[in-house]
Order: structure tokens, then sequence, then C-alpha cells
């Protein structure tokens, strides 16, 4: 049997193929606003220039310094002349406070639930999977009402209401990804070999979850800073004079026509943090993909 070596030789003077791009290169824009988003939710008060909350009225509505503002308020002043970029990197804590807080238990208690829903099976899987269909049926605004009217605004009850609304997500996901990895042979030759089922899940479930759990939690990430932001500018969430974006896009919104900068620069700072959270989750997505990999 013979190769047609002209159909897999390339002809003379053909330029050599071009290496393919790696899908996994570090993107850059998300990146690095996750990075300086997480920076200023951690350490915004110890550069923040002025204090978030100190109310001057003789420095009210000063425009930015782009738009022929002074050096002293880079991004200009409110109508209580409270310094903006005081109140952004104020607001960068709240939000960088209630995304980690929402994310991490949330991601931990949907994960224990698709760990016991999944696993075990039965009657117990019917029962938490009706559960977290309920809870996904209820609506987020009226949840917020509800617990805001029990136990009061403040960041503790904000992050109380996402955990409540985000959990059924992650146990939905990761309950079929436990499903799917259970029926593994790896998983069942543990079984087979006498490992318990503490230490299938352990050693086998819960490390092939972690790719799908930290997609997840990436993408709830841009979800809950913008749940956050929209209570706070219902007037549900976090409670003035506490700088969030969200109280400041509802303070701005009246000044629009003479002080643009009001509304603008937190409406500028929520969505491109979205934005990037939503991008490091989809390139993380393909990134732990074993199938995009190859």
């Amino acid at each position: 049997m013979t190769t047609d070596l002209a159909s897999t030789t390339p002809p003379a003077g053909t330029p050599p193929a071009r290496p393919r791009r790696r899908s996994g290169r570090w993107p850059w824009f998300s990146g690095t606003v996750m990075v300086l988003f997480a920076f200023c939710g951690a350490f915004g008060a110890l550069v923040s220039p002025h204090d978030p909350n100190k109310v001057d009225l003789s420095q009210s509505l000063k425009p930015p310094v782009f738009a022929g503002g002074s050096t002293s308020y880079l991004l200009g002043t409110d109508q209580l002349g409270r310094d903006v970029l005081s109140r952004l990197l104020a607001g960068a804590q709240v939000s960088f406070l209630v995304a980690a807080g929402a994310v991490l238990i949330a991601g931990a208690f949907g994960l224990l639930i698709a760990l016991l829903a999944g696993y075990l099976g039965g009657r117990l899987d019917t029962v938490l999977t009706r559960v977290a269909d309920a809870s996904m049926a209820f609506p987020v605004v009226l949840l917020a009402i509800v617990i805001v009217a029990i136990y009061g605004k403040g960041v503790t009850v904000v992050i109380l209401v996402l955990v409540v609304a985000g959990w059924p997500q992650y146990a939905r996901v990761l309950r079929s990804e436990v499903i799917r990895i259970r029926h593994q042979d790896f998983v069942t030759m543990a079984r087979i070999m006498g490992g318990s089922r503490f230490w299938a899940i352990t050693r086998h479930v819960v490390p092939n979850l972690i790719p799908t759990l930290l997609v997840l939690a990436t993408l709830q990430v841009g979800l809950a800073i913008i749940a956050e932001g929209s209570l706070s500018f219902l007037g549900i969430g976090v409670p003035p004079p506490a700088a969030s974006w969200g109280n400041m896009l509802a303070d701005g919104r009246t000044f629009l026509a003479t002080a643009w900068w009001l509304p603008v620069v937190p409406g500028v700072a929520l969505s491109i943090t979205v934005l990037a959270a939503n991008l490091l989750g989809d390139w993380l997505r393909h990134a732990l993909d074993p199938a995009t990999r190859r």
C-alpha cells in the first residue's frame, strides 16, 4: 500500500503554517481590572485622599480635574462637598466585601447541597432539588424587602440576601457534575477497594469540582456587584451615609444635567468591574475545560 506524498507534502514556495495561538493566555484587561478592584476593596481606606463621609458645603459640586477642576479633588465633589474619588474607593470596599462574602458562603453551602443531593441521591436528592428550584423562583427584590423588613439595612443583610438567592445556582450546576463524577471508573474503584463515601467525596469528587466552582464563583462576583448596586440604588441595600456605588448612582441621578460626573463615575466603575468579572469567568471556563485545552 503506497502513500500519496503529493497530497501530504505542501507545494514548493508555500510559507510555513503559523503556530496556533495559545487559548490560555492571561486576559490582561479583565485580570488587571479585577486585581485593581480587589486592591481597592482591601486597601481603599489607606489610599483614599479624603474622608468619604466628610461634608464641606463650600466645596460642593466641584468638577473633576479633567473637566477644569482642581487636583485636590481628582474626580470632583458631590452636592455635599464630599470627595467622589474617596467615596468611589469606599464603594469598592463595600462591593468587594459583599461580593466576597456572598460568593464564599453561597458557594460553600451550594457545594454541600450538591454533594448531598448528587452523591447520595434518592429522596434526599428529590427534596433538595425541589427546595433549590423553589428558591430560584423567588424574586430577589421581594426577598430583599422581606429580609430588610425583619433585620434592617446593612452590609450583612445584603450578603444574606445574596446568599439565599445565589446558593441554588451553585447547587444545581454542581449537582450535575457530582452525578457525572460519581459514575467515573476511579470513583467506583475507590469504593471497591474499601474506601468510604467520605473518602471518595473528599479525595475524588471535590477536587474534580474545583474548576467548575471557580468559574461559577467568578461569574457570580459580577452578579453580586450588580445586585448590591441595585439594592442600594432602590434604598434597601447599604444605608447612607455609607458610600456604595448604588447609593452614589441614586444620589447623582438628579444632578445629571448639572453635575454629570456624579452618576457617570460610579456607573462606569460598576460597568467595567462587572464586565471584567464576566470576561474573567469566560476565560476560566475555556482555560479549565479539557476539551478546549486539547
